[in-house]
């Protein structure tokens, strides 16, 4: 990008997230939040690592057993919002929002993502469970070390790790300025523009609008 991102901009919004959001092979993953709809309609949210993204979309990983997994599986529309302060350099105020279709991901990038996970994350996707999570703290002290202790070679991935992919139909992404007002460039799909299929991230198929921050 140049120094003045917003000159760059193209009708195509890959260049834009390669230049924010870290490769995928960087260990420091961002934390964002995932919104979803619950039983009732109602909105609900948690904060979750993007395990990764590609030209198909964003990735992320948690228990098949979640709140989260049996949302998208009644109510698959979700968004994301990626704070993005500081990157991609230490004046930057960035900020992406996602809105898109979650899906299973597929199992080799569920194998993937499990794989490059600190051991801490990887031994969380074993004992994140109700029942650890109702026992005392010294008994789950314990329990931790001990698990631990019993596989000293690393962690294969639980049965219920599992991860989903979300499709995106909208992206916005917001430049803050300490100098000026803020704005954003959103990117919607549009079916109707040639190569606007699939819902993935290629340089067809998105209009571009600015709006106010």
């Amino acid at each position: 990008m140049s120094t003045d991102e917003w000159d760059a901009l193209t009708d195509d919004p890959m260049p834009l997230l390669s230049a924010w959001l870290p490769d995928n092979d960087d260990a420091a993953r961002p934390l964002m939040t995932l919104a979803t709809l619950d039983e009732n309609g109602a909105p609900d949210a948690r904060s979750v690592l993007l395990s990764e993204w590609d030209a198909d979309g964003f990735y992320w990983h948690t228990d098949a057993a979640s709140r989260k997994i049996a949302h998208v599986a009644a109510a698959p529309a979700v968004a994301l919002c990626i704070p993005l302060l500081g990157v991609p350099h230490a004046d930057a105020k960035h900020q992406l929002v996602v809105q898109g279709v979650a899906e299973p991901a597929p199992q080799a990038e569920q194998d993937r993502a499990y794989a490059a996970r600190p051991p801490y994350l990887q031994q969380l996707a074993w004992q994140n469970t109700p029942e650890f999570a109702a026992l005392p703290q010294g008994e789950r002290i314990a329990a931790w070390a001990e698990f631990a202790a019993a596989h000293p070679d690393g962690f294969t991935a639980p049965d219920a790790w599992t991860g989903c992919l979300v499709r995106p139909h909208r992206l916005t992404f917001w430049f803050g300025s300490e100098h000026t007002a803020s704005r954003r460039v959103e990117y919607t799909r549009d079916e109707n523009i040639t190569g606007g299929t699939g819902g993935g991230l290629g340089a067809c198929g998105w209009k571009r609008r600015i709006l106010a921050g």
